[in-house]
C-alpha cells in the first residue's frame, strides 16, 4: 500500500509547487494592469452622460494620449464645443474658445468635477504607474464582480501626491481590466465609486467600453463614460501636447 500511495503524494506535491509558482503577486497585478492601459499613444472618442437631480447632459469628446503623463480631452458637443483639457506631466490647463482663456488648475480647483460631472480634474493627476506611488496589498485573490473572477487589492499612498490617500480595486483575472474601484480618505471616508459596466474591444484590445462612476460627495449624481472608438500605437506630434497648440 505503502508503494501505491508514493506516486499519488508526488503528484499532490507537484501540483501544490506549480500552484504556488504560478501565483500572481500583488506587484505583478497591479503591473500588468498599469502596462495593459497605457500605450505609447492613442486616440479615442466617446461621451460622457452626467446625471443628476435635474437630469441628464451627454458631452462627446475626442482625446488623445501620448505614454503615461501627456493626454489632451477636446470636447466636440454643441454646448462645449472647442473646450479643450491639457494633461502634462507637471500640470493641468483648461482653455476655454469662447473667451479665449487658458486656466492652469492647481490646488482646491482640481477637486471640481469636468463639465460638472462626477470625474474631477485631480482623477486625470493620478498617473498609471501605481506600482512607485503606493504600497499594494493581495487581499483576495478570486472573487466576482459582474461574474468575472477577480484579484482585490489594496493601495496605500506612499505619498501626498496622489488624488487619493487608498484605493481598493479589483482586477479581472483574465483581461486585468479594473472591474470595480473604491476611494478613501486617509481616514477611510469612502469618496467615490468606479465600477465598469461593459467590456468590449476596440481595435483588437480589450477594454472597458462603459464606465460608471459616482462621487460620494455629491446627492443623487453619477457619471457614465462611454468609449466608442480607440486607435493605439499612431502617430501623434508632440506639438498637440504644448500650450501653443492649446488654443488652436
Amino acid at each position: 500500500m505503502k508503494i501505491k500511495r508514493r506516486p499519488l503524494m508526488i503528484m499532490i506535491v507537484m501540483l501544490c509547487i506549480a500552484t504556488t509558482l504560478s501565483a500572481m503577486t500583488a506587484e505583478q497585478i497591479m503591473r500588468e494592469a498599469d502596462e495593459r492601459q497605457t500605450y505609447d499613444s492613442s486616440r479615442s472618442s466617446g461621451q460622457f452622460k452626467i446625471k443628476d437631480r435635474f437630469g441628464t447632459k451627454v458631452s462627446t469628446f475626442d482625446a488623445w494620449s501620448k505614454g503615461a503623463d501627456e493626454s489632451l480631452i477636446e470636447f466636440t458637443s454643441v454646448a462645449e464645443r472647442g473646450q479643450k483639457v491639457l494633461r502634462t506631466e507637471d500640470s493641468i490647463y483648461l482653455y476655454y474658445p469662447d473667451a479665449e482663456e487658458l486656466i492652469r488648475m492647481q490646488g482646491s480647483a482640481l477637486r471640481q468635477g469636468m463639465l460638472g460631472s462626477d470625474i474631477s480634474y485631480e482623477d486625470m493627476t493620478g498617473g498609471k504607474d501605481r506600482l512607485s506611488q503606493y504600497d499594494i496589498v493581495l487581499e483576495e485573490d478570486s472573487e466576482l464582480v459582474f461574474g468575472r473572477d477577480c484579484h482585490v487589492l489594496t493601495l496605500t499612498a506612499k505619498t501626498r501626491s496622489v488624488p487619493y490617500p487608498k484605493e481598493i480595486v479589483w482586477i479581472d483575472k483574465e483581461n486585468f481590466i479594473v472591474m470595480r474601484a473604491e476611494y478613501y480618505t486617509k481616514s477611510g471616508r469612502l469618496l467615490k465609486e468606479m465600477e465598469t459596466l461593459s467590456v468590449g474591444t476596440l481595435s483588437g484590445i480589450e477594454v472597458a467600453t462603459e464606465t460608471r462612476i459616482s462621487d460620494k460627495m455629491k446627492t443623487d449624481t453619477e457619471t457614465i463614460m462611454i468609449l466608442d472608438e480607440l486607435e493605439v500605437n499612431i502617430r501623434i506630434d508632440d506639438d498637440l501636447f504644448s500650450l501653443d497648440e492649446l488654443s488652436w
